[in-house]
C-alpha cells in the first residue's frame, strides 16, 4: 500500500520489458506510487551477433547465439515451472490496467531523453535495457540507478546467477542495484540481495527467481534516491565483466555440473 508521504517526485524505469522486470516495475508501484515506464525496442538479433563478432570473434558469438535460441526455446518447455513460480511468488509479470508506458526505439535517443525531461523525475531506474552512453547519462536530470541480476562487481554483464552456479558460487547468486556510470555494472553499489534457486530452475527462469527475492531492495533503493539518501557500500569482490555461455559450454556444465 502506497503511502500518504510518498510521490514526491515521478519514477521512470527504462527497459526493454520482460515478465521480470514488470515484477519489479509493478512491486515499485505497489509501495512507492505510480511508475513511468519507457519501453525500448529490443536489438535486433543481426545486430547483437555483429556486436559480439566484433567484441569477442565469431565462434563465441555464434556459441552465444546457440545458447540464447536454446533459452527461449526452453522457456515454451518450461513454461508450466514459470507459472508455478510466478504464482507461488505472488509475482505480477504484467503491466498493471492504465500504466504508463511510452514506446522509445532506444534508451539513447533523443525521443528517450526528451519523455524523461517531461516527466521530471526524481529518479530513473534501468532495468534491463541498453547501457546508457556517457552523453545520454550527463543530460540525465536525476539520480540513475540500475537493477542487474548478478552480484557486482564479480557478476557483471549478462546472466549473473547463472555464472555464479557454474562457477560453484552459489554463495553469490544474487542481484545489485548500483548506480550508473559509463562502465558496465561498474558503477558503486547500493544495495544487494542473494538467494537460492529452487529445483526445476534453469537459465530460463532464474531471471524471474531472481526478481522474487530482489523486490524489496529495488524498492528500497528508489525510495532512497527519492529522499536524497543514497548510500554506496563498498562488496569485498574481484571484479568480472561475463557474456552469455557459449552452447557448447552451457551444455557441458548442465552434464556435468547439473547447472542448466
Amino acid at each position: 500500500m502506497v503511502s500518504a508521504d510518498k510521490n514526491i517526485a515521478a519514477i521512470v524505469v527504462v527497459t526493454e520489458g520482460g515478465p521480470h522486470i514488470w515484477a519489479i516495475v509493478n512491486a515499485i508501484a505497489d509501495q512507492l506510487g505510480s511508475v513511468s515506464v519507457i519501453l525500448e525496442r529490443p536489438e535486433s538479433k543481426k545486430q547483437l551477433l555483429l556486436g559480439r563478432a566484433r567484441r569477442q570473434g565469431w565462434f563465441s558469438a555464434i556459441g552465444q547465439l546457440g545458447t540464447m535460441v536454446l533459452t527461449r526455446l526452453g522457456k515454451r518447455f518450461f513454461a508450466g515451472h514459470a507459472e508455478r513460480l510466478i504464482a507461488g511468488q505472488k509475482l505480477e509479470t504484467e503491466p498493471k490496467p492504465g500504466q504508463k508506458i511510452i514506446h522509445v526505439f532506444s534508451a539513447n535517443a533523443t525521443d528517450c531523453l526528451q519523455a524523461i525531461a517531461d516527466i521530471r523525475p526524481g529518479v530513473v531506474l534501468l532495468a534491463g535495457c541498453r547501457l546508457l552512453s556517457r552523453q545520454t547519462l550527463a543530460k540525465m536530470p536525476c539520480p540513475v540507478l540500475n537493477y542487474h541480476a548478478g552480484i557486482a562487481p564479480k557478476y557483471r554483464g549478462m546472466n549473473g546467477g547463472y555464472w555464479a552456479l557454474a562457477s560453484g558460487d552459489a554463495g553469490n547468486f544474487g542481484t545489485t542495484v548500483h548506480l550508473v556510470d559509463a562502465g558496465v555494472d561498474t558503477g558503486g553499489v547500493l544495495k544487494q540481495a542473494r538467494g537460492k534457486p529452487e529445483p526445476g530452475d534453469t537459465i530460463s527462469s532464474y531471471a524471474l527467481r531472481q526478481a522474487a527475492f530482489s523486490r524489496d531492495i529495488c524498492v528500497e533503493a528508489v525510495r532512497d534516491a527519492l529522499d536524497g539518501k543514497l548510500a554506496t557500500v563498498q562488496p569485498d569482490l574481484p571484479s568480472k565483466q561475463w557474456y552469455h555461455p557459449t552452447i557448447w559450454f552451457y551444455l557441458w556444465t548442465g552434464l556435468t555440473r547439473r547447472v542448466w
